[in-house]
Parts: structure tokens; C-alpha cells; sequence
């Protein structure tokens, strides 16, 4: 029988739309998206592409961190982008910054919005843990 484990930050977010930062159920993980807030969930860098994607890498390295997991094992991940155009090319620099060699499969789409004002990235992504890490 798989086990569920469930990792929040406790930010008024959770609550408020009732989710969890990510749960692992087995061997896989998969961790809602994430976006530029910091520990007390406080929205940071509105309309500031370079900045928020810059935290929300580093808060989905909280999630690796609280499951032991490494960048190397997240096999697929999915970006919301706001202009997506104009920010193509800092997302796919800060796609090779944070992943180097590894390639997880990736789904990119612009959109009009997303759910904060100036919120310009969103990341989710899928960790296997049975990968090396």
C-alpha cells in the first residue's frame, strides 16, 4: 500500500484555496506551482520576471530539500508565463541555471494571467524519487 505524505509551508494560501504545496504518494512526488512568495507567503518582485523566477526556483528547492530530493529527479515540470515572448529567453536561460545537463520534460505556456497582481511565472513539477539522485 503507497504511503501519501504532504508538505505545505503554512501560508494563508493553503488554507484559503484548500491545497498542499506537494504530496508524495509512493514514489512520486508532484508539488503544485510555485511562485515568488517567502516563508511567511508574501507575494515578492511583482511584474519583476528576472527576481520571481530567481524564488520560485528557490522555493521549489525547498520542496527537493524537504523530500531529500535532488534537481536530477524532477522528470517533468510545467511553466505559466505571462508574455511569454518577451520573457523566453530568461526562461530558458533559468532552465539550464537550474537544471545543467538534466532535461526533465517540460510543457511552457503563455498566458494572459495568473492568479496574483504582477505575478509573471508559475512552476509545478513531478519528482521520482526512484531516480539517483
Amino acid at each position: 500500500m503507497a504511503t501519501i505524505d504532504v508538505f505545505n509551508y503554512d501560508v494563508p494560501a493553503e488554507s484559503d484555496f484548500g491545497y498542499s504545496q506537494a504530496i508524495k504518494s509512493g514514489e512520486l512526488i508532484h508539488v503544485s506551482g510555485q511562485l515568488s512568495f517567502d516563508e511567511a507567503g508574501e507575494f515578492l518582485y511583482a511584474g519583476d520576471f528576472a527576481a520571481q523566477l530567481k524564488q520560485t526556483y528557490a522555493n521549489m528547492d525547498k520542496v527537493l530539500d524537504h523530500y531529500g530530493a535532488t534537481r536530477n529527479q524532477v522528470v517533468s515540470q510545467t511553466l505559466y508565463v505571462v508574455n511569454l515572448r518577451q520573457n523566453a529567453a530568461a526562461v530558458a536561460e533559468g532552465n539550464l541555471g537550474y537544471f545543467g545537463d538534466h532535461r526533465p520534460a517540460s510543457t511552457v505556456v503563455g498566458i494572459t494571467e495568473l492568479t496574483l497582481p504582477g505575478q509573471v511565472i508559475e512552476i509545478s513539477f513531478v519528482i521520482d524519487t526512484k531516480l539517483p539522485a
